[in-house]
């Protein structure tokens, strides 16, 4: 929506969409205000002055009489609705600063080791051994990086960190422009979280005795959120794979079910197996994927994606580049194999496109071809328009 792709126009920044908005800040001001007057007045009845006041009061929630439901008339709240006698010197509510456990971890070192880089944007490499205990790592490095430089980021390559082993949950979770993570391991869920810029690459141990294109090396919910950046997995990602991406580039060997579920923006280059129902919901970015047995159609979500060959040159460029990058940074054999032999592999292609996506992007070439506009803000509203003219019903309907 905040680029302006949306076919609907839900949550544009748009400033000529937003002129069209009907609503206005008072009448959300208004809600809230009698909301709060509403919740005040029942506190009063009841006799409390504060929120704090009530937490615990489980004496004032009741069940109603009037529910003959069947679900419903048999149930018994009393577990819940029973109150607990507080002994003498405790409290209901937080009176005490809450200890959260992140004085000594991982991420305290990699600030500390990367002093030079964030106050002088000298570059540093870094390496440290990870444990499943460690989780999201690099959030508060990024911490740093964005109250510091704000989305500028530090260049390319500024902070670079090698870890061995196994990373907890979150690994690399928002990790800024500047940042490159490099894993030799696994990681578990949520890899990648709101990705925003950096770099992140995973592959198995060297001695490692298994194939990598066999195993699963991220757990579920990879890039979930993510909004800028590149990942490249050497191995199988889990379920859910680039839910709700909406900028990330990410190559992986193979994913679990749901991948690319609800996908806005970005990247996916998939070179190995998919799981059911890739593509749920994905209304921007494009996925390419590796079809080696032609079964792919029958385990994707066709209600908002089209499917067909890699045949735009620039395409082709794009995914080639991938490949060429994943073989790179993670010595990947199926990258290898595949350029080893590009032109009957790039015929197992698929490319996996939203409808509607592919369609604000020709109007927006199309809005360009006219030369009427400077800049791109303004293409944006024209494709816009067009589409509204698209869709509204002619004379004779």
């Amino acid at each position: 929506c905040h680029l302006n792709t949306c076919p609907v126009g839900v949550a544009t920044q748009n400033r000529e969409l937003r002129k069209r908005f009907t609503g206005k800040v008072e009448h959300v001001i208004n809600f809230f205000t009698m909301m709060t007057e509403g919740l005040r007045e029942i506190m009063a009845e009841l006799g409390f002055r504060t929120i704090n006041e009530m937490v615990g009061q489980t004496q004032c929630l009741k069940f109603r009489e009037d529910i003959t439901h069947w679900k419903y008339r048999h149930v018994d709240l009393s577990p819940i609705l029973h109150k607990e006698e507080a002994r003498e010197g405790d409290g209901l509510f937080q009176a005490v600063p809450q200890e959260h456990l992140i004085k000594d971890i991982l991420d305290r070192r990699l600030i500390k080791d990367a002093a030079e880089a964030l106050a002088n944007k000298t570059p540093v490499k870094l390496e440290y051994k990870i444990v499943n205990t460690d989780r999201t790592v690099g959030a508060m490095l990024s911490n740093e990086i964005s109250k510091q430089y704000k989305d500028e980021g530090l260049p390319e390559g500024t902070i670079d960190v090698k870890f061995r082993g196994a990373a907890g949950q979150s690994f690399g979770c928002f990790t800024a422009k500047g940042v490159r993570f490099e894993l030799e391991g696994d990681s578990n869920d949520y890899f990648g979280k709101g990705l925003s810029g950096g770099t992140l690459i995973v592959y198995p141990d060297r001695t490692a005795p298994f194939k990598a294109r066999e195993n699963i090396i991220i757990g579920n919910v990879a890039f979930f959120g993510g909004t800028a950046g590149e990942a490249f997995i050497r191995g199988i990602a889990g379920e859910r794979f680039c839910v709700r991406n909406s900028g990330v580039t990410a190559v992986v060997e193979g994913v679990g079910d749901h991948g690319c579920e609800y996908m806005t923006g970005g990247r996916a280059v998939v070179l190995g197996p998919t799981g059911r129902n890739f593509a749920a919901g994905m209304s921007g970015g494009v996925a390419y994927v590796l079809d080696r047995d032609g079964t792919f159609d029958s385990r994707c979500n066709m209600e908002m994606v089209k499917l067909g060959p890699v045949e735009n040159p620039e395409d082709i460029e794009e995914l080639k580049s991938l490949i060429e990058k994943h073989l790179e940074y993670t010595k990947s054999d199926v990258a290898q194999e595949i350029l080893d032999d590009w032109d009957q592999s790039l015929e197992k292609f698929v490319r996996v496109m939203p409808v509607d996506y592919e369609r604000m992007l020709s109007y927006m070439e199309e809005a360009r071809a006219t030369k009427k506009f400077d800049n791109e803000y303004d293409v944006a509203v024209e494709a816009f328009d067009m589409h509204l003219r698209q869709m509204a019903p002619s004379s004779s309907d």
